[in-house]
């Protein structure tokens, strides 16, 4: 069953999570009146310049399958997007992938200079903690929180880690092996915590938990085909950002090693996983099944 007052459309009831996400986002951000101002502007530019909430809304939607809407899961979803910004500023930089254009607009260091850009990026991160701390759950729940968003930010199979193996990887001689290396650590560690930090959240057992983090795997990796794919097949408008940069900077990509059938074909692959990983949830889970499906088949 979906909760009660749930939209009733996919579409619907991505726009009432957006519009959550983006409520607790204004509460927690400094309004860019405060003091020092250029960092506050700069975070809120690139935070509320678009984007799709994608791990946030795993997060509420897997909090969903587990508890009818716990109070406060926005907060705790909330961090997800800073987290996920913070790691877009970042990897715009000159240092990293040196791009002009994020969620349709120019990047943070195009606006504000690489410093500013650099410093809202830190900020960003660090905030994300600061709404975890200040979390109105019990403490085991916010320590497990903390735990679970600073280990899928971090080096260790984590975010970071996975941006270093795809730095490093330029130019190589794209495999199998790194490229999942790569993905598993650079976007699916995120976005598996997104549905573990719901599930936490929500008060999930053993086995439902279990779940949440199979789904997560699975949905993850076919985010990121998709995202290989879409770069090589959509223009820049459609994507909010630079297209073709994957093979401009010779990235290891799920096209450059498979191919564009056999990477869209593996990533229907995944999305049927993530729906079979979702069985202990029975009609609860509806929504993760269909947010797996928009993943999949998304065009921008």
């Amino acid at each position: 069953m979906r909760p009660a007052g749930q939209a009733t459309t996919l579409a619907e009831y991505v726009a009432r999570q957006q519009a959550r996400v983006d409520d607790a986002l204004e509460r927690w951000v400094p309004p860019e009146s405060t003091l020092p101002e250029s960092i506050h502007k700069a975070m809120r530019y690139s935070l509320f310049a678009g984007g799709k909430r994608i791990r946030p809304i795993l997060c509420l939607a897997a909090a969903e399958a587990v508890s009818d809407a716990p109070a406060g899961i926005e907060s705790a979803a909330c961090t997800l997007e800073l987290v996920h910004t913070y790691s877009l500023i970042h990897d715009d930089l000159p240092a990293l992938d040196n791009d002009d254009l994020r969620r349709g607009v120019p990047t943070c260091h195009k606006v504000f200079g690489d410093a500013i850009a650099i410093l809202a990026g830190d900020a960003l991160l660090t905030l994300a903690f600061q709404v975890l701390a200040q979390l109105e759950c019990g403490a085991d729940r916010k320590v497990a929180l903390i735990a679970e968003l600073s280990t899928a930010a971090g080096t260790v199979g984590g975010m970071i880690g996975g941006q270093v193996c795809d730095l490093e990887g330029e130019g190589r001689h794209p495999n199998a092996a790194l490229l999942e290396t790569i993905h598993r650590a650079k976007t699916g560690a995120l976005l598996r915590a997104s549905l573990r930090m719901g599930g936490i959240y929500a008060g999930a057992d053993h086995k439902q938990l279990d779940a949440l983090s199979c789904y997560g795997k699975h949905v993850g990796l076919a985010f990121q085909i998709i995202d290989d794919v879409l770069d090589v097949e959509q223009p820049s408008e459609a994507l909010g950002k630079t297209a073709g940069k994957d093979a401009q900077q010779h990235k290891i990509t799920f096209p450059a090693v498979y191919g564009l059938e056999r990477s869209r074909a593996m990533a229907e692959e995944e999305r049927l996983a993530a729906h079979l990983a979702l069985r202990p949830f029975d009609k609860r889970a509806e929504r993760l099944r269909e947010l797996a499906d928009f993943i999949v088949h998304r065009r921008a």
